[in-house]
């Protein structure tokens, strides 16, 4: 996923943004105006209503709907669900009313603060951190105003008016709907100041009980996602990729396709052909008609062997850029008395979201452009789709859809899915929806892989069993190079590609992180937890063994260089004691520990295995503790966590997407392997209670996983498994 903070602007005006109430044709609409220094105050202004619906947090309609309007993406992580419970609990609304839609098309309104506020946008898990004030005020604002007009129409003190599960009462006896009122309430006078509930008073953030209001549409299939959206007379289109990143189309003949029943037309795009069909079937049929000469005079000749070998010799020698150094740690190794080495090496790995890429446009009569499908980062794709459209961002309409798992894949800064639809919808013509479906295999060859790493680490300990000294060479290519993200990159150094270990908690006096970034054509992306998927697994695994080599417990081990870090100390106290650390475990199971903060959250996790020698062994059970400050939904958290350790120990155990002559090799799942549910192990989440304000949770339960795995196996084995997949490392 995205990082937690970009800046796409170099410079902008002050802006300040006040909460406003305002009547419209659906009733209460309560959002935000904003202010460029040097207008008029907002008090000043007039209060009118947007000027589109999706400029507004939160609608009560005359029909007794409440429709809150999600500045974050919904991709299963629960953004919309969290976001839902804040307006929640300060509206004191009925569950049973609420809608929660995606919004888009004014950053003002839906910048994500945690990035500055200047970019809408989903990732790095700063759902939760840029929703946390703006959208409880949103609620507390939608409340009084209601009750201010049942104060006035019932004649009586605004005090004395109760507000519950989405009904207005006296105790005289009147009582009305939120639909009844949101008439009259969206003309009363917008209160100065909102006040928040306090803490005490909290019924629906932080409750055990409250459970997602959107899991029956998940379970009976009437979820309606891209893949599911019909429009009168809709057609789909399927595309033919070059087989090497960075080949173009030479030339491509069309004629079988084109005489087949059901195609309607073969049309060239920016990277490849797409044949549109009447239907799925249809298209696909048409193209396995099509042939195509490529050009591949630029493309990526290498296999995934041959880069990686590049790596490991890039890796030593001299970096080309420093992210982090304390002290000086070449002295401190020269002068250690123990120094243990290592070598790492991850390999690409592929997104594998359950609902392959696709993304639907239409252009109109009057030359406006709607696309529907997972719009990430609205606001770039908003004005990618007017770019290849003709027309101006203004004239486009996006419909933010509900996916089926993204996991940072769908944060594309070039915006690939949607120049396809849109390109496709204008080579028809107006009024001609098509909807451009990726399949399985299209997903899987398409690029934007988790980039391949190599690390070179040492580390070096006193006569005491101290670490005086650490430091670590990663290898590997930019995700921001290139990209509108690029001015992420400082002095040489992407901060996706080092965090993890540039931000390393321990107290080690002397630590040097350097990085060389490589140039090669495999298109690469954020992935769930990012650079945390490749660091935290090197610094864990290199911290036990670092504990072995002084002869000291991991635990304890770890605790006593966190002085100055009480919440990662916490969640790891916590972790360890709900796994019964010191408990002796029957003969053939081990243990392993890892702790790892991302995204401003804290995770540590204990895991058991069952080794029964070779490359035999599975993980049974796993104990996390997570500290992610405000629990606004408990078992939204614990169902990240859970999520989240399966997400990763599948990557870290057999995912690996290779090359061969710059062809990827796998396909579909039976050849690029997600973990299967029989290899789930029983998990236990155990949430730190913080009065800190909310971070995320979509990501940092997949860090740790990893590193706590291969502790364990070295616990059974004495060895560090340092070329994953796992499993791949123990067949060898």
């Amino acid at each position: 996923m995205l990082p937690h903070r970009i800046e796409l602007t170099t410079a902008r005006p002050s802006r300040r943004q006040f909460l406003m109430g305002v009547a419209s044709a659906a009733g209460l609409v309560v959002g935000y105006r904003l202010v460029v220094a040097g207008q008029a105050s907002a008090q000043s202004a007039p209060a009118q209503a947007p000027a589109n619906p999706f400029q507004a947090y939160v609608e009560i309609t005359p029909e007794n709907r409440i429709l809150i309007h999600s500045s974050q993406f919904e991709m299963g992580q629960g953004s919309y669900f969290g976001i839902a419970t804040l307006v929640m609990e300060e509206l004191d609304g009925d569950w049973g009313q609420v809608q929660v839609i995606g919004a888009s098309g004014n950053p003002a309104l839906y910048g994500n603060l945690a990035w500055g506020g200047a970019a809408q946008g989903t990732g790095g898990s700063t759902s939760m951190t840029s929703s946390w004030e703006r959208y409880r005020k949103a609620g507390a604002m939608g409340r009084a105003m209601i009750v201010a007009a049942a104060a006035k129409a019932w004649n009586v003190p605004a005090g004395e008016i109760a507000v519950a599960s989405g009904m207005v009462s006296h105790p005289s006896g009147a009582k009305a709907s939120f639909g009844e009122l949101a008439a009259a309430a969206a003309t009363m006078p917008m209160p100065e100041d909102v006040p928040l509930k306090p803490r005490e008073k909290w019924t629906q953030i932080g409750s055990e009980g409250l459970k997602r209001y959107d899991s029956a549409g998940k379970a009976n299939g009437s979820e309606t996602y891209t893949i599911d959206v019909k429009l009168d007379g809709l057609l789909t289109a399927v595309m033919i990729h070059p087989p090497k990143f960075g080949a173009a189309v030479k030339s491509f003949d069309a004629a079988k396709a084109k005489a087949l029943d059901g195609v309607v037309d073969v049309v060239q795009m920016p990277r490849g052909v797409a044949v549109v069909g009447q239907n799925m079937w249809a298209a696909l049929k048409g193209r396995d008609l099509v042939t195509v000469e490529w050009d591949e005079a630029r493309a990526e000749q290498r296999g995934s062997a041959e880069i990686m070998a590049e790596y490991n010799k890039l890796a030593d020698g001299p970096a080309k850029a420093t992210a982090r150094n304390d002290g000086d740690a070449a002295a401190a190794l020269s002068s250690a008395g123990q120094v243990v080495e290592g070598r790492y090496e991850f390999p690409y790995l592929a997104h594998a979201s359950l609902e392959p890429l696709n993304a639907i446009a239409l252009i109109g009569e009057d030359g406006t452009v709607e696309v529907w499908g997972g719009h990430q980062i609205p606001d770039l794709y908003q004005a990618i789709a007017a770019e290849v459209g003709g027309t101006t961002p203004d004239k486009v309409k996006l419909h933010v859809m509900k996916t089926g798992g993204s996991f940072g894949r769908r944060a594309v800064s070039d915006g690939d899915l949607v120049v396809e639809a849109v390109a496709v919808a204008k080579a028809l013509g107006p009024g001609k929806p098509v909807k451009v479906q990726w399949t399985r295999e299209n997903d899987m060859r398409g690029g934007r892989y988790r980039p391949a790493y190599v690390h070179v680490v040492k580390a070096g300990l006193d006569k005491d069993g101290k670490v005086v000294a650490l430091s670590d060479h990663i290898v590997g290519q930019s995700i921001a190079a290139g990209s509108p993200f690029a001015a992420m990159i400082k002095d040489g150094v992407d901060p996706t590609s080092v965090e993890g270990a540039s931000n390393l908690p321990y107290a080690v006096p002397n630590l040097k992180i350097d990085l060389t970034t490589t140039e090669v054509g495999v298109p690469v992306l954020w992935w769930r937890s990012v650079g945390s998927t490749h660091t935290a697994y090197v610094m864990e695994t290199f911290i036990d063994e670092l504990a072995a080599a002084a002869k000291r417990d991991p635990v304890e081990f770890r605790l006593s260089m966190l002085e100055n870090h009480p919440r990662h100390a916490a969640v790891l106290r916590l972790a360890a004691e709900k796994a019964e650390w010191e408990k002796p475990l029957p003969e053939g199971r081990f243990r392993g520990v890892a702790l790892h903060e991302s995204f401003h959250t804290f995770v540590a996790e204990v895991v058991e295995i069952t080794f029964r020698g070779g490359s035999d062994f599975t993980v049974d059970r796993v104990v996390c503790a997570v500290d992610c400050g405000i629990a606004i939904n408990p078992d939204q958290i614990r169902a990240q966590m859970e999520g989240g350790i399966g997400f990763g120990l599948g990557a870290i155990l057999q995912e690996e997407l290779t090359l061969t002559a710059g062809v990827v090799d796998q396909e579909n799942y039976d050849t690029y392997t997600p973990l299967r549910i029989d290899q789930m192990p029983k998990v236990e989440v155990h949430i730190v209670p913080s009065d800190e304000p909310p971070t995320g949770v979509g990501e940092p339960g997949v860090p740790p996983i990893g590193p706590a795995v291969a502790n364990a196996l070295r616990a059974a084995t004495g060895k560090t498994i340092r070329k994953l997949p796992i499993a791949k490392s123990l067949s060898a």
